[in-house]
């Protein structure tokens, strides 16, 4: 699908393209039948006894799976029909929720039962979420990105503004069962809309075997400063905040003395707030740095965190949790848009892939971690503790900011290079074998004294663009007999890697790099192909 580039006219401009719209409403259908089956099932183990471990565990549950399918995920949905792929784990979350309404409703589910069907819940939920990620730039322009991030984010938010509190209005007439069987229905909105779209845009690097095509995700990760940086500030914020998320169906009750609707309540004031903070974001973001507004969303949740921790009136806790809402909805909107705006389209959702195991990984391993320190020092003392850690990461700002270029780079793919000379084919092998390798270049500069320090400082930069793209070794080197001839020298796996770091993956940040390389230098700089002879 082509889409018309435009100037987005408010907040809402990514609603008036049909198919993110149809997409979005599915998402949203669907995000309140799942934010009803975590209430279902957190609401089912909160009398049992260890009720806060185990209410932590059902979450981690639900989280934990991102940390073992992202990466295959984020490799898939680069290299597969990403529809297909959303398409496929949808249907299979519907038939896992019915099994799950079915064993409730026969009195037959037992908590590890539950915390089970939870993880194969939270397995395919993993398998779709760097797809639906990478699907974003397919639906709107990049100017209408940040948003689509937030709009994203305001789905799930309203989805938890509506959810919980429906499902603790259910729980309260009928059982999680109903809760649960409302969830495997939700699901085929989103089926119905996937079908509706016919994808027309090309697999980005189709073809590429899963293996290698991982392994150049994680090494585009690697040599990234600025996307790096965001995963440091997601783990900063994730792990602390993730304590709200596990323990406030244990606080709601034995802290504020709330039945299932209260508890509904507390997290649709978290859902109102994210609504306000998304219609507000706009307008902010505009006004203020993305480190500052950051900070100002971290420390807004940590507001709301400490509440909960050292207040006891529920209304004024509600009340605090709507501040607390808009601040996580900024901070997941501020990480989520820089990092869609700093990623080339060959990578997407490979790099996404490694953010959601950070960001969702780190929620359920958090929610564990949280979980076990309440069983023994109380959630009011454990919150207390994540509430100054949140505070403390918000501080760290200053010293590890977001890189303020992240984002603003040119990510568009271009072939800055002619294709290699190949002098070495015959009749009996008129092309060489995509899978012979090392492959060995070598880049020869002669760069005058003068711009012998720049040259280092953009050689350095280049270095880390050639690791990026596929060179699995990179050094450069200076001629001991001709002082101002230098060398850099990487190797890439295969010929075909190489042929996708000419054709695939070099981005115009990239080439203007190259471009400042050999502008420092006498001459055009020359190259050199050596393959490997064994």
């Amino acid at each position: 699908m082509t889409v018309a580039a435009s100037a987005p006219s408010s907040a809402w401009a990514p609603l008036r393209r049909p198919v993110f719209r149809a997409l979005w409403l599915a998402q949203l259908g669907s995000n309140v039948g799942s934010w009803m089956q975590s209430v279902g099932a957190q609401w089912t183990v909160v009398h049992q006894p260890n009720a806060a471990a185990l209410a932590s565990i059902v979450q981690a549950a639900s989280l934990l799976p991102v940390l073992f399918v992202s990466l295959p995920a984020g490799v898939l949905a680069d290299v597969l029909d990403r529809r297909r792929l959303i398409a496929l784990a949808t249907l299979a979350m519907a038939v896992v929720a019915g099994g799950l309404a079915i064993l409730s409703a026969e009195g037959l589910l037992t908590p590890t039962a539950l915390i089970a069907i939870t993880f194969v819940l939270g397995a395919c939920q993993a398998l779709t979420s760097p797809a639906w990620q990478a699907i974003q730039p397919e639906l709107v322009p990049r100017e209408e990105l940040p948003e689509a991030a937030a709009l994203n984010s305001l789905n799930v938010n309203i989805a938890r503004a509506i959810g919980p509190a429906l499902a603790g209005f259910l729980l309260g007439l009928s059982s999680p069962a109903v809760v649960f069987a409302v969830n495997a229905v939700s699901y085929l909105a989103i089926l119905i809309a996937l079908l509706r779209w016919h994808r027309t845009t090309a697999v980005a690097a189709a073809g590429e075997p899963m293996l290698p095509a991982l392994r150049a995700g994680l090494r585009y990760v690697a040599y990234a400063p600025g996307v790096r940086r965001i995963l440091l500030r997601a783990m900063l914020f994730v792990l602390p905040a993730s304590a709200l998320w596990g323990l406030l169906p244990v606080a709601a009750v034995h802290r504020l003395g709330l039945g299932s609707t209260g508890y509904g309540v507390l997290l649709a004031a978290l859902g109102l707030g994210a609504v306000g903070g998304a219609v507000l974001l706009k307008p902010i973001r505009t006004r203020i740095g993305r480190n500052t507004l950051l900070g100002g969303a971290t420390v807004a949740y940590a507001i709301g965190v400490l509440a909960v921790a050292l207040l006891h009136n529920a209304t004024v806790v509600a009340l605090i949790l709507i501040v607390a809402g808009a601040g996580w909805l900024g901070a997941l909107s501020t990480l989520n848009t820089t990092l869609q705006l700093a990623l080339p389209a060959w990578v997407r959702a490979r790099a996404l892939a490694v953010y959601l195991m950070v960001f969702l990984g780190g929620q359920g391993v958090g929610a564990l971690i949280w979980g076990l320190l309440a069983a023994a020092l109380g959630a009011a003392t454990t919150l207390l503790v994540a509430g100054v850690l949140l505070l403390i990461g918000a501080a760290s700002l200053a010293v590890f900011p977001l890189h303020e270029r992240t984002g603003h780079l040119d990510r568009t793919v271009v072939q800055p290079w002619p294709d290699p000379e190949v002098g070495i084919l015959t009749d009996e092998e008129p092309e060489i074998d995509p899978r012979s390798g090392p492959v060995l270049i070598e880049v020869s500069y002669h760069v005058p004294s003068e711009n012998a320090e720049q040259f280092k400082t953009v050689l350095a930069r280049v270095g880390l663009s050639r690791q990026r793209t596929g060179a699995r070794r990179w050094a450069a080197y200076r001629d001991v007999s001709t002082p101002d001839l230098y060398v850099e020298v990487f190797e890439v796996a295969s010929w075909s890697e190489h042929l996708r770091q000419h054709n695939e993956r070099i981005t115009g940040q990239d080439a203007d790099l190259y471009r400042q390389a050999a502008e420092l230098a006498l001459e055009p700089p020359r190259a050199r192909h050596l393959l490997s002879a064994g």
